[in-house]
Formats: C-alpha cells, sequence, structure tokens
C-alpha cells in the first residue's frame, strides 16, 4: 500500500514539473479545458450556421467544465467533455466552410485538435493515477496482479489476429482455448468483477497487449451491487472510446439473461431479484444503441441464451447465472460469427450495401 501511494505522489509531482507529460496538474488541465472551451465558441462564428447548430454541444460543454475544475481529476467528467470536444470537431467538420477561409480560424482549429488529443493522453493518465489511489486503499482492488505475469509471457501475434475477452465470471470461465482452437483469443475475465474494475485495469489487460479486437462483456454484478445503469454506461463507453482511441476494434457483448430455474436446488440460485430481468434488457438496448452510434460491433448472447420467458434457458445454466458447456456452446458460434465478419471485410469494399451489412461491425 505504501509503494502505491510513492508511486501516485511521483506521478503527480512529474506531471507539475513537467506540464507536457501524459498526467496534467489541475491547474494546467482546467487551463486546458478553459482554452478549449474558448476556441469552440471562437472557431464557431468562422463557419455559418455552426454557432446555433453547436449550441447544445457549448453549453452542455461550459457546464461540464465547471464541473470540472470542482472536481479536476474526476475520470467521467473528463471522459464527458473530451467527448463533448469531439463532438464539436465531428459538427464542425459536416458543414462546409467559406472560402477564403480566415487564417486565424484554421489555426484555431489546428490548435482545438491538438488540444483534444492532450486531453484523451492526460484522460488515460488519471485513469492509471486513479488506479495508484485504489491500490493504496487496498491490496488490488481491481484484479491488476491476476494477470500482470502472464501478459509479459503473451507471444508476438503473428498472422493470426488477436482477440482479447474482458469480462467477470462468465468470461473468467469460458475456456477459450477448448472452443476456439487455433485462434489467438486471450481469456482476460476475473470473477465477480463490474465495470469499474474492469475499466481500471483496460490498459494493463488489453491495450497492453495490443489485440485487434477486444470483446467486452460486463454490467451483470453491477446490476447486482445496485450501480445505477447510466454509470455502468459510462464505464462501458470509456472502454470503447479507450480501444478506439488505440486502433482496436470494440466488440460489445449483450449481457447474459438470468433465471430462477434452480432456487429449489439452492435458494441463491434465484437470480431475478438481484437482477431483475427489465434492468438487463433496459441496459442490452442502450449498448446496441452505443455500438450503432459509436462504429461499435454488437454482439447478442442474450437471444440464444435466453427462453421465450425472458429468462436463460434452464439447461444453458446449473445456477440461474453462469453458462454451462451447454451455455458456452451455443455461445461459440456467435462468438465465431461476429468475429470473421470483423476480420473479412476488405477496407476497399464501401459500396453501400456493404456499409449495412457491416453497420454493427465496429467498421
Amino acid at each position: 500500500m505504501r509503494c502505491a501511494g510513492l508511486v501516485l505522489v511521483a506521478t503527480l509531482a512529474m506531471a507539475q514539473q513537467n506540464p507536457q507529460g501524459p498526467l496534467l496538474g489541475d491547474k494546467e488541465a482546467g487551463e486546458l479545458a478553459t482554452r478549449m472551451v474558448q476556441l469552440i465558441e471562437s472557431t464557431a462564428v468562422a463557419v455559418p450556421g455552426l454557432v446555433r447548430a453547436s449550441e447544445p454541444v457549448t453549453q452542455s460543454a461550459q457546464m461540464t467544465l465547471a464541473a470540472m475544475l470542482q472536481k479536476p481529476r474526476n475520470p467521467a467528467l473528463t471522459w464527458q467533455f473530451m467527448n463533448e470536444m469531439k463532438a464539436y470537431l465531428a459538427l464542425s467538420d459536416s458543414l462546409p466552410r467559406p472560402y477564403p477561409y480566415p487564417a486565424a480560424a484554421d489555426r484555431q482549429y489546428a490548435e482545438l485538435h491538438e488540444g483534444v488529443e492532450r486531453f484523451q493522453q492526460h484522460f488515460e493518465a488519471l485513469l492509471t493515477a486513479q488506479t495508484a489511489v485504489d491500490q493504496g486503499r487496498a491490496a488490488d482492488p481491481n484484479g491488476l496482479a491476476r494477470y500482470a505475469d502472464a501478459n509479459t509471457k503473451l507471444l508476438p501475434t503473428g498472422n493470426t489476429p488477436r482477440v482479447v475477452f474482458l469480462g467477470d465470471s462468465i468470461t473468467d470461465a469460458w475456456r477459450l482455448n477448448e472452443y476456439f482452437t487455433g485462434r489467438d483469443f486471450v481469456n482476460r475475465g476475473i470473477g465477480g468483477q463490474t465495470t469499474s474494475q474492469m475499466l481500471a485495469r483496460f490498459r494493463q489487460d488489453v491495450i497492453a497487449v495490443n489485440p485487434k479486437i477486444v470483446v467486452i462483456l460486463g454490467g451483470t454484478n453491477d446490476i447486482a451491487n445496485g450501480t445505477a445503469p447510466n454509470q455502468i454506461e459510462d464505464n462501458l463507453a470509456m472502454m470503447g472510446d479507450l480501444a478506439k482511441a488505440h486502433g482496436i476494434k470494440v466488440v460489445f457483448a449483450s449481457i447474459t439473461p438470468v433465471s430462477d430455474y434452480h432456487k429449489d436446488a439452492d435458494p441463491r440460485y434465484e437470480m431475478t431479484k438481484t437482477r431483475p430481468p427489465g434492468t438487463i434488457k433496459a441496459i442490452n438496448t442502450w449498448i446496441q444503441t452505443l455500438c450503432l452510434n459509436g462504429g461499435f460491433a454488437w454482439m447478442d448472447y442474450y437471444t440464444v441464451l435466453a427462453d421465450p420467458m425472458g429468462q436463460m434457458t434452464a439447461d444453458f445454466s446449473d445456477d440461474g447465472l453462469h453458462p454451462n458447456a451447454k451455455g458456452y456452446r451455443v455461445m461459440s458460434p456467435v462468438v465465431i460469427a461476429t468475429i470473421d465478419r470483423i476480420l473479412s471485410r476488405q477496407p476497399q469494399d464501401e459500396s453501400p450495401e456493404a456499409k449495412r451489412r457491416f453497420k454493427l461491425l465496429g467498421r
């Protein structure tokens, strides 16, 4: 615990001494964020119609900035602000620029783009620093030690695309090497984990092992713990954005159904009380929308596992929560179909039909 605290102190001290380092100090982060808000206000007037079109984004960014100045090391606020900046840039790029275009405005747009990239680095460093804080509070609350050694021993991928499966016990218990022979499928599931814990180890267990694709399955433990759906959604979205920023294709898997069919064998197997089916369906709908809007792939385990009552098919689980061998067997073709469709798409295939077919495939 003391070592983790010393690491955090050293990291923060370096950030204060070197404002160009990945983690900005509170003052530098506030100044950069304030400058970016100023830039969206000044650049908007240079493009006809952009002031009115960007007004909701600008107002939202101003509110987020105010909150960030009060809580400068809040990862969720930092992530929200960063995405508001990206939304403004996407909106501004969609509108035609006048000719001649002012050179000053062009320089300001370039500065804003650089600011967003710098803030992305700050956000990722902030997650690392937060992990150090968490380690100071407990021995290893996010399970960083579980795969630390294994990650260093992974061989180069060669010609076989690497796919990392990040998740909780449903992923952890899946013997991927037995179900998917000849594939470079890397299991990084940890039983009992929430999406917050998965986010905390995302850099170590996903980004650092250089996969082409990451499959993210999480949320069922958050629901059982009473975590608000919007927090679950924020954690998932942040993981998606982190992967995208590092060139990793993202597959979001639907939260699997649960059932009460085995409660007679053990009262603890009455799963719908702590994991209401309605909540699972609502979050799955949100994840699917995230995939549509964010360019991520959607993988639907729920449909193949659920019975007509919307519960986990009795034969597919022994406790109403975790898939058994039969459950994993029906999930496996869903994985292969999704991964192979992503890998088989050719970059030059940009026809309208191709775009329609791959709308949910993260390309």
